[in-house]
């Protein structure tokens, strides 16, 4: 009894892997019919969550074959009738990403097979598919599908070339090609809001050697946002802020001053200023800026040497092309100092003088002129530097004297 009772249970177990198998079957034969995708899915949905069938390589081929097979068959019939209403680019690029992440989960399932089934034609339908995915991340954006939609086509499309099986002629193409893949990838997800999955991408072309500033003005920001709202992060944001600023001001020099301002706040925030100042130095060494001036009159100011960072923001706003940060920061930086010399005791009259006319009716000028500055008018930080000098005029020469 014990014996027959055994064999009754294998043929159980036999029959339930046979039922989930028919399953299977049952939505390939749905495969290339449009109107049918949806319950194909569910079919594979259910046999990818039954412990008989989720570790079977034929269930994530014929999964993403269904994909395929829909996404190419709406391919011919717009090709057919370009206006053809039933074809619908969302749903394609949908399907171009579906079909991708059901073939990528079967390709390693056959990796150690001695003759594999279908890993062959698996890859050459994503390879095949190379431009589609770069067309469909477009789609998905425009259709504020910005995350994950957009983010994974361009993703899929700027990983093609470290794919062990990417065929020639894409790895004949240039790093620009996949590049900008991973740039559409990281705007796509820093407007979706995911910033780590934006910082990523924009990494992965800086990496790669991307020639576009902004893939690297982004990825900073990424950092700078993510350290914001997430006290965790602080640490490896200062970290990361500091690798892509070096490597943007390695690449593009003062063309991006962005870099350089980054990257001396990133040394000066670990206590590293002689290093900042040396790379300040050396770059003015090369030719004079007022960006690079302000730069040494913030590193003096966090020295607490008020005279070199007051000599410094001086020069810095002396240049006719001053920005209207580094003239904000240098009228307040001259004014600051002025009260501080005022609030000191023992003041001569010719003392009184030169702080009214050198710091503060200076600091006021340097203001005025930021304020004059695109932006300058409603930078609110900037009107309240101008009233506390109008008022410190006002308070200590109330006669003008």
């Amino acid at each position: 009894m014990k014996k027959i009772l055994t064999i009754a249970l294998a043929i159980a177990a036999v029959g339930s892997v046979n039922a989930q198998k028919a399953v299977v079957d049952q939505a390939k034969k749905l495969s290339g019919k449009i109107d049918k995708v949806e319950e194909a899915r569910a079919l594979i949905k259910q046999a990818s969550e039954n412990p008989e069938t989720a570790n079977d390589v034929y269930t994530y081929y014929v999964g993403g074959k269904i994909e395929y097979d829909a996404h190419d068959n709406a391919v011919k019939k717009r090709m057919l009738n370009p206006k053809d209403e039933s074809v619908d680019p969302i749903a394609m690029a949908n399907q171009l990403i579906n079909g991708y992440n059901m073939f990528m989960k079967a390709i390693p399932m056959e990796k150690d097979a001695p003759k594999p089934k279908y890993t062959k034609e698996m890859e050459k339908a994503i390879t095949s598919h190379f431009n589609d995915y770069f067309q469909a991340g477009g789609n998905l954006y425009n259709n504020k599908d910005y995350y994950p939609g957009a983010y994974e086509a361009f993703m899929i499309y700027g990983d093609m070339k470290g794919q062990p099986f990417a065929e020639k002629a894409i790895l004949a193409l240039p790093d620009s090609t996949f590049t900008l893949g991973y740039f559409n990838a990281g705007i796509s997800a820093y407007q979706g809001r995911e910033y780590a999955k934006a910082a990523e991408a924009f990494k992965k072309g800086r990496l790669m050697g991307t020639d576009n500033a902004q893939n690297y003005i982004y990825e900073l920001a990424c950092w700078q946002t993510l350290s914001a709202n997430d006290s965790t992060l602080t640490d490896k944001a200062k970290n990361e802020i500091e690798e892509i600023a070096k490597a943007g001001f390695s690449k593009f020099g003062m063309a991006e001053p962005i870099f350089i301002n980054n990257l001396v706040n990133s040394l000066i925030q670990e206590e590293r200023s002689e290093e900042a100042l040396q790379i300040v130095k050396d770059q003015l060494a090369k030719g004079e800026a007022a960006n690079l001036y302000g730069l040494l009159g913030f590193i003096y100011n966090r020295l607490n040497d008020d005279a070199q960072s007051v000599e410094n923001y001086r020069k810095a706003a002396s240049f006719a092309d001053t920005d209207r940060d580094t003239l904000k920061q240098a009228a307040y930086k001259i004014f600051k100092t002025g009260t501080e010399m005022w609030n000191q005791d023992g003041k001569t009259a010719e003392q009184r003088k030169d702080i009214k006319t050198n710091y503060f009716e200076a600091a006021k000028a340097i203001a005025e002129r930021a304020k004059a500055l695109p932006g300058g008018e409603n930078d609110s930080d900037l009107n309240y530097v101008i009233e506390n000098i109008d008022y410190a005029l006002d308070t200590y020469f109330p006669s003008g004297n």
